[in-house]
C-alpha cells in the first residue's frame, strides 16, 4: 500500500510550485525573515549597534540602486528566473556577482542589529543559503548556458557575494 505524502511536503510543493509561486521572490523571503527577526521576543541589548544597522541599510539601498541602474543600462530583466538578455559585468557587478541579494542580506542584518534579535543572527546565514539555493544557482546556470566563456571568466574574477 502506497503512503500519502507528508502534509508538510504537500504544503511546500503547493507553496513553491502552485499558487504561491508568484511570491517566491527574494524580497518576499527577506521580508519574511525580517519580520521573524523583528517579532521574536529573544533580544540582546545592542543599542550601541543601531548606527551599524543604519549603515547596513544605507549600503543595501546603494547596492540596490547601483545594480538597478546596470540592469536598466543593459536592458535586461531584474526579475529572477527570467532568461538573461545581457551579461552584466560592469559597475557594481565588478565587486559582487549578486549585489541585490547582498542588499537583501544587509537589510536582514540591519534589522537584526536594530532589534537585537537573537534569532535574527541565525536567520542571516539561512537567508544567504535560501537566496543561493533558490535563486543564484539557477541564475548562474542560465548565465553559463547563455554566455558560456564570458560568464566563466567573469565568475573566476568576481566573487558570488563579496
Amino acid at each position: 500500500m502506497e503512503s500519502s505524502p507528508e502534509p508538510v511536503v504537500v504544503a511546500w510543493k503547493y507553496a513553491t510550485q502552485g499558487c504561491m509561486k508568484q511570491f517566491d521572490l527574494p524580497p518576499v523571503w527577506t521580508l519574511v525573515f525580517a519580520v521573524l527577526a523583528w517579532v521574536q521576543p529573544f533580544r540582546l541589548d545592542l543599542a550601541m549597534l543601531k548606527p551599524l544597522a543604519l549603515v547596513f541599510w544605507l549600503a543595501a539601498a546603494f547596492l540596490f540602486l547601483a545594480a538597478s541602474m546596470e540592469f536598466l543600462r543593459s536592458k535586461t530583466s531584474i526579475i529572477p528566473r527570467q532568461t538573461p538578455s545581457a551579461m552584466i559585468n560592469g559597475g557594481i557587478f565588478r565587486i559582487s556577482r549578486n549585489p541585490i541579494y547582498l542588499a537583501d542580506v544587509l537589510i536582514l542584518a540591519g534589522v537584526t542589529f536594530w532589534t537585537g534579535s537573537i534569532i535574527g543572527f541565525g536567520l542571516v546565514p539561512v537567508l544567504v543559503w535560501v537566496l543561493t539555493q533558490r535563486f543564484i544557482v539557477g541564475e548562474e546556470a542560465a548565465l553559463r548556458e547563455t554566455f558560456a566563456e564570458e560568464f566563466d571568466e567573469y565568475s573566476k574574477n568576481v566573487r558570488r557575494w563579496l
